[in-house]
């Protein structure tokens, strides 16, 4: 189901409207009756790559430790 609120009324309404979107609902603001934005739920996009099911998650993007770098450079590994 679609709903369409104002600016007004979605600013003053948001935490409501939000709910409704985490209910799955689709709310459309508009401005002067003419729809200018769509808020809906986020849908998860889980990768598969070769056949394994592959989510990344934050700590993918964290940095490597410089031993590990080195490693992977041809660098000497330091034993831990």
């Amino acid at each position: 189901m679609t709903t369409t609120v104002n600016v007004q009324e979605a600013k003053t309404r948001l935490s409501e409207l939000l709910k409704s979107v985490e209910a799955g609902e689709s709310i459309v603001i508009a401005r002067a009756g003419k729809p200018i934005a769509e808020l809906r739920p986020l849908q998860r996009v889980d990768l598969v790559y070769g056949g394994f099911d592959v989510v990344l998650d934050d700590r993918f993007f964290e940095s490597l430790p410089e031993d590990e770098i080195a490693g992977w450079e041809g660098g000497a590994i330091a034993a831990g």
